[in-house]
């Protein structure tokens, strides 16, 4: 049965690879049932309600990808967005977050639209390779700063980058971990990065870093205090569509970085850097997006951490199912969920970051017009922690240099087109 579904042997994978990528994926992304319920309580939602729904939504997008793409995608709140609308908006006294989320609904009716009318499928064809080619190298770069972030081996501080101290016994579990994980991956271990997670979170709990909790199992708490209770009519005013045009703006170049980079690592992009069928992902995007706002979350969209699952050989919807179950029984099982700490999933991202820059050796750096647009890409997606501000100063980028250098032929006049809204997407954010 699961054969005929996701079609194992054709993507040159089987049921066990495709449950420990699985597993893999939820542990490397099972952080933001911590984080979203504290970035959300801060803008004055139920903390309970919201722990609830994250793991709900996450699970049946998560299904919805799997079972509608048979791809190895896990869906969950976005990051990035969730702080620009707990803080930026909600605390900073903008819109309450009733409001927030009636932007958010907003937003997916739009990509809901530009999804059907194959729009967004336009615009992923019309952007050169080069940029499709380097969108998988910044998130590799990306990736391995969030892993150097997380296990406190590096961070900024004042500006500077600083590294973590030995005497920290995160910075330490963090260097352990990344031992054993460099150790499993060299020696070709099935399940490396998974069996990586799970001793280190071991040998976390007599250092004091995995808290072991009280309780196994917990009851869920009610979702009623923020399901159902966005308010669109307030925001329909002009004077909130820049807003609603940042969620839209971040949420779709997001998707589409994650979407091709994460697919670029399973070899499932043709010669010219497209995905096949790549409207079904974008269609679950976009419906997950009016899921969320319905809900009570903030966008969920296609997670980066995917490639974590990828990296075990996950192919297919297989994967994406193994993480839905996940999320799914942390309803009742969110202490075991919340008690791996981000020491432990830290040296598994940069790994996985550093097998995805392989892919620099095929972005053509002969010609400068060329060059600069995908090293632009992989800075802005690495340094401003954003993929959608990466890819878009890669397209303005791209389009400049060619205008400049009298190449304008060499372009589709799509791109052009596509620089007006992202002009105005760096001016409202």
């Amino acid at each position: 049965m699961l054969e005929r579904i996701f079609k194992l042997k054709d993507r040159n994978t089987n049921v066990k690879t495709e449950i420990i990528a699985g597993l893999t994926t939820f542990m490397t992304m099972s952080y933001i049932l911590m984080v979203q319920p504290s970035l959300m309580k801060s803008a004055g939602m139920n903390a309970g309600a919201v722990v609830v729904v994250t793991a709900l939504l996450s699970a049946v997008c998560t299904l919805l990808m799997s079972f509608y793409t048979n791809l190895p995608f896990a869906l969950a709140p976005a990051m990035g967005s969730n702080a620009f609308f707990a803080i930026t908006l909600v605390k900073g006294g903008v819109v309450t977050w009733q409001e927030g989320l009636g932007m958010i609904f907003l937003s997916g009716v739009i990509f809901l639209l530009l999804t059907v009318l194959g729009l967004r499928e336009v615009i992923v064809k019309i952007i050169p390779k080069n940029i499709k080619l380097s969108i998988g190298v910044a998130i590799g770069f990306y990736i391995v700063l969030i892993g150097f972030g997380d296990g406190n081996i590096m961070s900024i501080v004042d500006g500077s980058i600083k590294m973590g101290s030995l005497k920290s016994p995160a910075t330490l579990l963090s260097l352990i971990g990344l031992a054993i994980t460099i150790a499993f991956m060299a020696n070709k271990i099935k399940g490396a990065a998974l069996w990586s997670i799970l001793i280190t979170t071991l040998i976390g709990i007599p250092m004091g870093i995995t808290k072991v909790p009280a309780s196994l199992i917990s009851m869920p708490p009610s979702i009623a205090p923020i399901a159902f209770k966005l308010n669109i009519l307030s925001v329909l005013k002009l004077s909130f569509f820049p807003i609603i045009f940042t969620f839209f703006i971040g949420d779709f170049f997001s998707a589409l970085g994650t979407i091709l980079g994460v697919s670029s690592k399973a070899g499932l992009l043709d010669k010219d850097g497209n995905l096949e069928n790549i409207q079904r992902p974008f269609l679950v995007d976009s419906i997950s997006a009016i899921l969320a706002s319905l809900f009570g979350s903030t966008l969920i969209t296609a997670y980066i951490e995917s490639a974590a699952g990828v990296e075990e050989g996950g192919r297919t919807g297989l994967t994406g199912v193994i993480t839905a179950l996940c999320f799914l029984l942390t309803l009742f099982l969110t202490p075991i969920a919340t008690m791996i700490p981000s020491s432990a999933t830290a040296p598994v991202l940069i790994a996985i970051g550093l097998s995805m820059i392989s892919g620099i050796k095929d972005i053509d750096f002969s010609d400068f017009t060329e060059a600069f647009p995908a090293f632009a890409t992989i800075v802005f997606t690495a340094f401003t922690s954003s993929i959608s501000n990466g890819i878009s100063i890669g397209i303005i980028a791209y389009a400049f240099g060619k205008l400049v250098c009298g190449k304008v032929k060499e372009l589709h006049w799509g791109i052009y087109v596509l620089c007006i809204p992202l002009v105005l997407y760096f001016v409202f954010m």
